[in-house]
């Protein structure tokens, strides 16, 4: 039967149908879309939300209340990582990939229809939290879902190469999401407050449709459906998790720290750029733009060479140079230094910081075996990516006035990602492990 093996045997793989290009694409896509979703509130946030869902009184205030509703989702992230890790590991990625990608899209359709501070007052951002803690929720299993269906589709020493498609996926949906607001941003002022800034929220539901679309048809993985017929998986992922594997988790914890400097440079430095350095928000828009392009094709790279050398290195070589190139970026900011911040944003974020981010979902999923590992992974990076969601809120208490008011927030990054190095160097080295033997002490 030709479409047994289809991505190659290998001793030690788990036999079945594998689709590797198949269920790369469903999370390149399916991530795209969430992850579109997710950021464009991001840049909301930092550019539209502390204006409108706020007082105007004090607007410092504002923003770093702002920040804090972009960080809320972070904190409903872990508790969803457990509720989705269970389902996922229990009963299949591909029903958890449907309704991550379904709720998703209705929270941030939600957040579109809501009322501002001038027209409900303090009901507007209390409802504005309860559509982000919708999307956390979301989020939490979107990546560990994805990640462990491509990790389990891959065919053997190229699992770096397939699960780096799901990063991919959210840079292009930051990229989306970029581009959605560059036009609108452009409009007057009066135009953006009052109705523009709800159309990228609006248009949620069209690409939420074509996720679904591309993912209906994607097969369950090989080792979940043979764990299912053997009656192997799990009955409580959780307490199995936590018997056997809680270092991992918490080697992941740690290691995720390095979403830092994502939010740091996607979230803070945006805001720090526009609204205390006056520089344009076009510009500042295009840099994101410009290094998530660069970081489409520098993902799959740094992964190819995760799979040729080992996923530690790259990772390792990624963070440690992300806690260098801050200090650069965020300096350049300060100066108002165009060339340099477009030069140095596209090294940190398009070059550097792909290597740490394109690594990780192999480095992490090749922790578990297949009864935890999509709870592993979720668990320990949402755990993880809590900090890094309220590092914009952190930064911003943190800076500083004067012309070197930023060193705090490069120090607070610095520092983080040091961490997430460390950590990942005290993981064991997997890319020549066989699928059956992976989370096996």
């Amino acid at each position: 039967m030709t479409a047994i093996n289809a991505a190659g045997s290998h001793a030690g793989e788990a036999t079945g149908v594998k689709t590797p290009k198949k269920a790369a694409l469903a999370s390149w896509i399916g991530s795209a879309v969430e992850y579109y979703d997710f950021f464009i509130y991001g840049t909301a946030a930092a550019l539209i939300f502390p204006k409108i869902f706020f007082s105007s009184v004090n607007p410092h205030a504002a923003a770093i209340a702002s920040f804090a509703t972009f960080g809320v989702a972070y904190i409903a992230r872990p508790f969803g990582a457990v509720a989705l890790g269970h389902v996922g590991d229990k009963f299949g990625r591909k029903k958890v990939l449907t309704f991550t990608l379904l709720l998703m899209g209705f929270s941030t359709f939600l957040i579109g229809c809501l009322p501002t501070y001038d027209q409900a007052g303090l009901l507007a951002p209390v409802l504005l939290v309860v559509a982000r803690l919708l999307q956390g929720i979301s989020a939490a299993g979107e990546q560990a879902g994805a990640n462990s269906m491509t990790l389990e589709h891959a065919p053997p020493h190229r699992r770096a190469f397939f699960t780096s498609f799901t990063l991919s996926g959210t840079q292009a949906g930051l990229i989306l999401a970029t581009l959605v607001f560059i036009p609108i941003t452009r409009l007057p002022e009066a135009d953006l407050l009052s109705w523009a800034w709800r159309i990228p929220f609006f248009l949620s539901v069209g690409v939420v449709a074509v996720g679904f679309w591309v993912r209906r048809s994607l097969p369950e993985t090989p080792v979940f459906l043979e764990e299912t017929k053997k009656h192997e998986t799990a009955k409580i992922p959780f307490v199995i998790l936590f018997q056997d594997h809680w270092a991992d988790v918490l080697r992941i914890i740690f290691a995720a720290l390095i979403s830092v400097v994502s939010t740091i440079f996607s979230v803070f430095t945006l805001s720090y750029a526009v609204n205390t350095m006056k520089i344009d928000r076009p510009t500042m828009l295009t840099v994101l733009v410009l290094a998530n392009l660069v970081a489409l094709a520098a993902i799959p790279l740094w992964a190819i060479l995760a799979d040729r050398i080992g996923r530690k290195p790259v990772f390792i070589l990624g963070a440690l140079g992300c806690a260098v190139l801050i200090w650069p970026y965020i300096w350049a900011i300060s100066q108002g230094n165009l060339p340099l911040i477009f030069a140095l944003g596209i090294l940190l974020s398009g070059i550097v910081y792909s290597a740490s981010n394109g690594v990780w979902p192999a480095l992490y999923g090749e922790m578990f075996d297949t009864r935890v590992r999509l709870s592993g992974m979720a668990i320990g990076t949402q755990i993880g990516f809590a900090l890094g969601g309220f590092a914009p809120t952190i930064s911003a208490a943190l800076l500083g006035d004067g012309p070197n008011g930023w060193v705090p927030v490069a120090v607070f990054t610095s520092v983080t990602a040091i961490v997430a190095a460390l950590s990942a160097a005290t993981a064991r080295e997997t890319f020549k492990t066989p699928m059956s033997e992976l989370g096996r002490k």
